[in-house]
Formats: structure tokens, sequence, C-alpha cells
């Protein structure tokens, strides 16, 4: 079982990146893991590991597509480029069931469309994050930006797989709602409203009904379905308020020595464990559901214990069949 990681990919890349494989590896001695990227670099980071020989391999990619490179592009002219050969790899290696990679999102998408192709019959690919709740769960937003412009099978498509995705993470019959500006079965825009429609006649899935943004952290659905425009500026203004929550909290305790004291003896704990549940990385990262093999998207900024955590989603993944669901599900509501 070998899973394949961009080790260029990302703002802390490749240290945290190698630092992360060696703790998955120590965590699951069930796979083998293949770099991608600058090999003496990437040589020289395991230099002293127990690993180096025997669980990793590392093909040579000395090019990197960077955030201001056009991905389409990049993907053509960069064929020595980490990700690029991560995803030839990928598609070449029967052996090989998923890749890793926090590079940039554009050329992760575009590479997964052009070099792995999708499972047959799904319209789109989706990127979908894990989102912690209100009440200890998880909800999947399905999509968050790899698709801004949608038609009401790509939004029933998303659902299927976010159905499938949330089975395999545990879920036995996965609340799914529709984004939307109001709870009401006739609100929303033409997209929404067919949409709803559809999705109220779908088979095999559990259609709870619309959902507003500010439900979608209750913990009263499990999976999110919407456009990446929607889904993009949804998990944005997530993303915007826990820095806002958390920075005014860390202001207001800086702000008298009152409140100082009060935060060392008695709050310390508790705001730890809050920072902890608004950690949207813990969860590894983004999937990208309907390419033909695994795709975890993470975050750019993600260090070692994110990039473990990514290689242990695509281990669950895979052995909970999503791929095989997947394919199955969209099969079956043709």
């Amino acid at each position: 079982m070998k899973i394949v990681v961009d080790a260029f990919g990302g703002d802390y890349a490749p240290k945290e990146i190698v630092l992360g494989c060696i703790q998955a590896l120590q965590k699951n001695p069930d796979i083998n893991l293949v770099l991608s990227g600058d090999k003496d670099q990437l040589e020289n980071e395991f230099l002293n590991d127990m690993y180096a020989n025997d669980r990793i391999e590392i093909i040579h990619a000395p090019d990197i597509i960077s955030n201001n490179d056009h991905p389409a592009q990049a993907i053509r002219q960069k064929p020595s480029s980490s990700i690029v050969v991560a995803y030839d790899y990928l598609r070449t290696n029967d052996d090989a069931i998923g890749l890793i990679s926090a590079g940039s999102t554009g050329a992760t998408l575009t590479g997964a469309i052009l070099k792995l192709g999708r499972i047959k019959n799904v319209s789109r690919p989706a990127l979908a994050p894990i989102l912690p709740t209100m009440t200890g769960g998880q909800v999947l937003l399905c999509d968050c930006g790899a698709n801004m412009d949608c038609k009401p099978i790509n939004l029933v498509h998303f659902a299927l797989m976010g159905n499938a995705y949330m089975k395999a993470n545990g879920i036995e019959n996965p609340r799914i709602a529709l984004l939307n500006v109001g709870t009401e079965d006739e609100k929303g825009d033409e997209l929404t409203k067919e949409a709803f429609t559809l999705l109220k006649s779908t088979k095999g899935i559990n259609f709870v009904g619309n959902v507003e943004a500010r439900d979608v952290l209750k913990g009263n659905v499990d999976v999110v379905v919407c456009d990446g425009f929607a889904g993009n500026v949804c998990l944005k203004t997530i993303e915007g308020t826990v820095e806002l929550l958390l920075g005014t909290i860390k202001k207001e305790v800086k702000a008298s020595i009152w409140a100082s004291i009060g935060y060392a003896c008695f709050m310390k704990g508790a705001f730890k464990k809050v920072k902890g549940v608004l950690d949207y990385k813990k969860f590894g990262g983004a999937p990208l559901l309907g390419t033909a093999k695994i795709v975890i998207k993470c975050h750019g900024n993600s260090k070692a214990s994110s990039i473990a955590n990514a290689i242990e989603q695509v281990v669950m993944l895979h052995r909970n069949g999503m791929i095989e669901n997947i394919s199955e599900a969209v099969t079956d509501e043709q």
C-alpha cells in the first residue's frame, strides 16, 4: 500500500512534509510512502532517519508549481514539477492508493483532472473539507472551490459523493443538506431551487432540506452541498470568524493584569480546548471527491501533524472503499 506525497508543496516544505511522513510511518506499519521532489534535498532530510531506506521511495522532481503559476499551463509546461511527477506515479502504479499535497490548490485540482481522471459518471469532482461542529462531530462542505459555476446535476453528484465519504468516515446514514438563503423549500435562486427538487427525489441519500450558512457548524447535518463559489465564501467566512474570535480573546486577555491572571489561573485549559475544537487542520485535508484515486488537498500552511493526519485519512478512506462506493452511487443514479 503506497501513498504518494508532494514533498515540495506547501509553505513549510520539505521539512514539515518529511516530519509528517515520519510520524505517519510510525503510526501505521502497513504503508510505504513515495515522495516527489528534489532528491538531494529530500535525502538530506532523511539522512539520519530509520525509514529512509526501506519504507520511503524518493522520485526526483526538481521543479515546483507555485500559487503564481497558471495551473493548467503549469501542469503542461512543468512535467518535472513535484505535483505532476506525483500524479504520474499515482496514475501508473496500481499499488499507489492516493496522493496528498499542500501545494497550489489550482495545480492539485487541475492535475487531478488532467493526469488522473474522474470516476466514470461523475460530472465534476468536488473539493470537500471536513469542519468541526458545536456537538463535537464533523460536517463535510461539498464543494468549497473546485467548481464556481454548477448545474443542478453537479450538486446531486456532490451529494452522492459526500454521502459515500461520510459513510467511509463511519456515519451510517449521513444527513444531506443544501446550502441556501433560507430553510424553506421554495427559497433560493434557479440553481438551488432545481437542485432541491432533484435532491428530494434522489434515491440512496438522506436529504433533509435546506440549511443556512449560520447553521452549518451546529451539528444538525453531516454534508452541506453547494456550488464552489458559495462554498468558498462560506468556508472563508468561517475561517475569518474563528480568527476574529481567537484574536479578540487574546487581545482582551492582554488588556489588563487581572484578565491575564484569571486566564493563567483558571481559563487557560478551557481556551486551549476551544482552540483545539476550532482547528480544522486536525482532520488532515480536504478530499477531492470524484477522482479515480484518493486525492487529499492539505492547507498550504500545514505542518507535520496535519500531513500525518492526511496520510492516515487516505488509509482510512481506502480501507473503507470510498472510491468504489462513489462509483456505485453515481452509477445507480444514471
